[in-house]
């Protein structure tokens, strides 16, 4: 079964000082990401005449804002990153397909991306709806983000178009995709399984089985923009926290584990890449169970 979620402090003055300190850290985050949006907002004005500029604005505004939730979480909470596997180049061009668990996760991608200059970069496969939530939907919508219907035929023109633009404009980028489509809670693992079980594949207990059109899409898409595939896990220690509960500053540590995988050695057929995507959760599964067992990713061999 997937890790339990994080449990909460029992002690109530404990209770109360985390949510003193995390009730403003919030109201500046939402504040300060109002004036990003705003600034987006503002620079449409340069996109008539020049989308490298209008780009450049808005990278500044996500490297910035999103900069600030990674320095938060270092600062005050003293969050650490504890990386494992290949140590992949500064700034290269890569599409990152990652297990989910809950939102804390996104915070230590960007972590991860901060350190590997392209914080500002990240494009996200994120739902339809989020485009309308202010603030975060809101900044998304400058980023060249992927807003999808889950449903393929509706999907797919959109994808298409907007790897077309980055093709075009030569945008840097790390595509991030979260194949699984949600996040993992017991309930979603046992209607996988049920599913696996009909398509006669092994079932699975720490991830989802993983969506595989917007990957393939994605490959085929940008195979002569991006330089590899890096396939990301991440795991807890004690529990899966909320995104309350890592502003409390009571997740304080992850574990990511790394595998880059030249764009040359994947498959270019659909089907295949889909087949690919799905041994690379199989291993995924098996790697967060012996995290699980023994707290590290060192040692494993899938």
């Amino acid at each position: 079964m997937p890790l339990p979620p994080l449990p909460n402090p029992t002690d109530q003055l404990e209770k109360l000082r985390r949510v003193a300190t995390a009730v403003p850290v919030s109201g500046w985050l939402f504040g300060t990401l109002m004036g990003a949006n705003a600034v987006q907002t503002a620079s449409l004005a340069t996109l008539p005449f020049s989308r490298r500029l209008f780009r450049k604005i808005n990278r500044r505004m996500a490297d910035g804002w999103w900069g600030h939730c990674v320095d938060i979480a270092h600062t005050l909470n003293k969050a650490e990153l504890v990386l494992y596997g290949d140590d992949v180049p500064y700034q290269e061009n890569a599409i990152v397909v990652v297990n989910h668990q809950q939102m804390p996760d996104i915070t230590w991608l960007m972590d991860l991306a901060k350190q590997k200059g392209r914080l500002g970069d990240l494009k996200w496969f994120v739902k339809d709806k989020i485009k309308w939530v202010p603030g975060v939907g809101w900044g998304m919508v400058f980023l060249d983000c992927l807003f999808v219907k889950r449903d393929w035929s509706k999907d797919e023109a959109s994808i298409a178009a907007t790897f077309e633009r980055i093709l075009r404009d030569d945008v840097p980028l790390w595509l991030m995709l979260f194949p699984e489509g949600t996040r993992i809670t017991p309930d979603k693992l046992r209607r996988s399984n049920a599913f696996a079980e009909k398509a006669k594949l092994e079932p699975t207990k720490h991830v989802l089985l993983p969506r595989t059109s917007g990957f393939a899409a994605s490959v085929q898409g940008l195979r002569t923009h991006v330089k590899a595939v890096y396939d990301v896990t991440i795991g807890y220690e004690e529990g899966v926290p909320t995104l309350w509960q890592f502003i409390q500053g009571l997740n304080r540590k992850a574990h990511l584990h790394l595998r880059r995988v030249p764009i040359e050695e994947l498959p270019e057929d659909g089907e295949a890449l889909g087949l690919w995507l799905q041994e690379a959760f199989r291993i995924k599964d098996k790697r967060l169970a012996y995290y699980y067992q023994r707290g590290t990713f060192d040692g494993f061999e899938g």
